[in-house]
């Protein structure tokens, strides 16, 4: 009664914590129907066979397979910025159903769960890893081992935010590695990459890089937020 349950999406009076009001689901974008296979945007059409959009064809993304359950737009965005920038931790429960519902349902029981890092002084600054959140509770649901300590970034970047595709694969070039600790145990072992959002995938493809240096396994990735192509 004294804090009664708040929609995640705009804060109206809900029925249960950590949830969205009808009207918020109704605008959530949801990716529905045909996806790429690398790295899960919509794709026109139907196929009963795995497609690739052009991007994924002319870049050769260094992983198997990619899932994203949102278009980030929207109530999707919101989300994000929330739990990326307004430390909304109560997000995660949420969107890791929504993540874990897109993910592989093939997936090996021996995949490391791993976030995608962050840079020690942008640790410090944000106090959190959205992404090594996100990890941490898609791993528990689907009973897999969990780990936020086998990437480093080991360059600090600059906001990719506003850059075109070439200069985002430019800036994360070697910025990414396997913490020496972690690599022989990454042998032969399959991967889960997890992050909140993916626009070129050029921080998925180092981080995914770094593990083949490590000769991992097959490279899964499993984003909350895809952002679409401009039409």
């Amino acid at each position: 009664m004294i804090y009664p349950p708040q929609c995640l999406g705009c804060g109206g009076l809900v029925a249960q914590d950590n949830g969205i009001c009808a009207a918020c689901f109704a605008e959530t974008p949801f990716i529905t129907g045909l996806v790429c296979d690398l790295c899960g945007i919509a794709l026109p059409g139907q196929s009963d066979i795995a497609v690739h959009c052009d991007d994924c064809l002319s870049l050769g993304r260094p992983w198997t397979r990619g899932r994203a359950p949102l278009r980030y737009e929207g109530v999707a965005r919101r989300l994000v910025l929330g739990l990326k920038h307004g430390d909304r931790h109560e997000i995660v429960d949420m969107a890791a159903d929504w993540m874990v519902a897109a993910c592989p349902p093939d997936m090996p029981k021996d995949t490391l769960v791993m976030p995608v890092p962050l840079h020690l002084f942008r640790l410090l600054s944000r106090r959190y890893n959205q992404s090594a959140l996100l990890a941490q509770a898609v791993a528990e649901r689907l009973e897999l081992e969990f780990d936020p300590n086998v990437l480093l970034r080991t360059r600090r970047t600059a906001s990719l935010d506003g850059k075109s595709r070439d200069a985002r694969f430019a800036e994360v070039s070697d910025a990414i590695s396997v913490n020496t600790k972690y690599a022989q145990s990454l042998q032969g072992r399959p991967i889960l990459l997890i992050d909140d959002v993916m626009t070129s995938g050029a921080t998925l493809a180092a981080c995914a890089t770094a593990c083949q240096s490590a000769q991992c396994r097959e490279i899964y990735v499993t984003v909350l937020a895809r952002v679409a192509k401009a039409a």
